[in-house]
Formats: structure tokens, sequence, C-alpha cells
């Protein structure tokens, strides 16, 4: 249902959705909880480094890529799930493409955080 909101009124209710988005991610897939309890071990490790503000923000915005991600998979996986229980390639298919988005995810931040970690530890 398409929403007849304009200006703040739109930005607040679309942050309402997005919160609710979260909410039903956190409580339906265990996937998203495992990687938001990873972020938030990595951004505090992030933040503790003695490294440059650029490295910094490189370390986490590998980890709100992975979040990003594991959402969009996460909705691909409800909207498949939702149009039927049956197999169908097309599903397996959209389902499978997602999850390497997440997997892409996953490989992009362990190549920036072994890179960054390598340079701090002075290889």
């Amino acid at each position: 249902m398409k929403s007849n909101k304009t200006g703040i009124a739109r930005i607040i209710h679309a942050t309402f959705n997005s919160l609710r988005g979260i909410k039903m991610a956190w409580r339906y897939e265990a996937a998203f909880r495992q990687d938001l309890l990873l972020a938030t071990v990595l951004v505090v490790i992030a933040v503790s480094l003695e490294i440059t503000l650029s490295e910094r923000l490189l370390l986490i915005l590998t980890v709100f890529i992975l979040l990003i991600t594991e959402l969009l998979n996460s909705a691909v996986e409800a909207v498949v799930d939702r149009v039927g229980a049956e197999f169908h390639e097309l599903s397996g298919r959209a389902k499978d493409i997602a999850s390497a988005a997440v997997f892409f995810a996953l490989v992009l931040m362990a190549v920036v955080w072994g890179s960054v970690l390598f340079a701090v530890a002075g290889f």
C-alpha cells in the first residue's frame, strides 16, 4: 500500500518501516542475528584499533555492506517462500544468487580486514 505522506512525514514513516524491517530480520533470520553480532564485535574492534580514520571507515563500511547484503538476501528468500513452497528452478536460482551476494560481501570484508590488520601488524 502506497503512503500519501510527503516531506518529513514520509521520512518518519519510512524510518519506522525500516526499524520494523530490522526487528523482523532479527526475529526470523538466524543469519542476520549472527551477522549483527559479528558486526557489533568488529565495529568495537575497528574503533579500538590505532589506525587512520580512512582505515577505520573502510573496516566499518565492509561490515555494513555485509549487513545490507544479508538483509537483501533475507528479503529475496521471504518473497520466494511467499510465492510457493514447491521447488521451482527460478526460485532456487534467486535464493542461490542472493546467497552468493552474501558470500562476496563476506569475502570483501575478510580481504579488507585482513589487509588492514596485516598492514597494522607491520608486514
